[in-house]
């Protein structure tokens, strides 16, 4: 019989070991980019070393936009905003039951053209949503119960429902926010620098510093490599037990039949006396 338990815990262990060479590799490549500390030298950094691409780059600014949007809700002004909306309610289940469950009623997404700004220059950001790190704050969270009326209750529980509300949830990157990008660096025909994802190469964008980043790589590496070793010695255990107790399970076995055997043959011998 195989030991499952032991070869998924070695499975595990491998996953583990790539997931931390990973981050090990990750955090080597952002320790070689090129650290922009004023986005006015973007330009000077680009011309130098135009013939290295990707040129990838980390730079750090605050998120500004010409053409801001007003969220809705919290009256936050960002340059990407995410609206859901969820309807809440009670269905009957195969027993009979009430139970609570909910459905999508709208997803919609808008983002402007924005950029980063330090106060020195502006550099725009492309296709930041697909991006490591990248992430939208809640900027408002409301739930609007449904209202209460005989028609609509009739109606709700003929189909088996009674409606509670909808749930609206804002997700906003704000504007004045620091962020730090790290992506390849270019200039556009019309002379403004632009950083987006590279073809090959890191692409992050997210509220912590490059310093931070690598840190937080290197502490995830590790970790893995830890976590890697402990379920490979737990699985390495569970086999070798398993090779043991049928080791002894096998030999037990051989034991007891060699009894039977030996019963067997010394019953003969004393009937074959017995008739003599």
């Amino acid at each position: 019989m195989i030991p499952w338990g032991g070869v998924t815990c070695c499975l595990s262990a491998a996953a583990l070991y790539l997931l931390g060479r990973s981050s090990g590799r990750d955090a080597e490549v952002l320790k070689t980019v090129t650290r922009v500390n004023q986005l006015k030298e973007l330009a000077q950094l680009l011309e130098l070393d135009s013939k290295i691409l990707p040129f990838i780059v980390a730079v750090s600014g605050r998120v500004g936009s010409e053409t801001p949007i007003k969220c809705e809700h919290s009256g936050i002004r960002g340059v990407i905003v995410e609206e859901t909306a969820e309807q809440h309610f009670l269905k009957h289940n195969e027993t009979g039951s009430w139970v609570q469950d909910s459905a999508l009623m709208l997803s919609m997404s808008k983002e402007v053209p924005w950029f980063l700004d330090d106060g020195t220059s502006r550099v725009h950001v492309m296709g930041a949503r697909g991006a490591t790190g990248f992430a939208l704050t809640v900027g408002s969270e409301v739930f609007e119960e449904s209202g209460r009326s005989l028609v609509r209750g009739t109606l709700d529980y003929l189909q088996g429902l009674k409606m509670l509300g909808v749930k609206r949830i804002e997700r906003v990157l704000p504007t004045g926010i620091p962020l730090t990008v790290v992506g390849e660096a270019v200039k556009d025909d019309i002379g403004e620098f632009r950083i987006k994802k590279p073809d090959r190469g890191p692409f992050y964008v997210s509220p912590k510093s490059l310093d931070q980043l690598i840190s937080n790589l290197g502490k995830w590496s590790r970790w893995y490599k830890y976590a890697s070793m402990g379920f490979t010695v737990f699985g390495v255990f569970l086999i070798t037990k398993h090779v043991i107790d049928s080791v002894l399970e096998r030999r037990r076995r051989r034991q007891l039949q060699k009894r039977v055997l030996d019963a067997a043959a010394k019953r003969a011998e004393l009937e074959t006396e017995g008739i003599h």
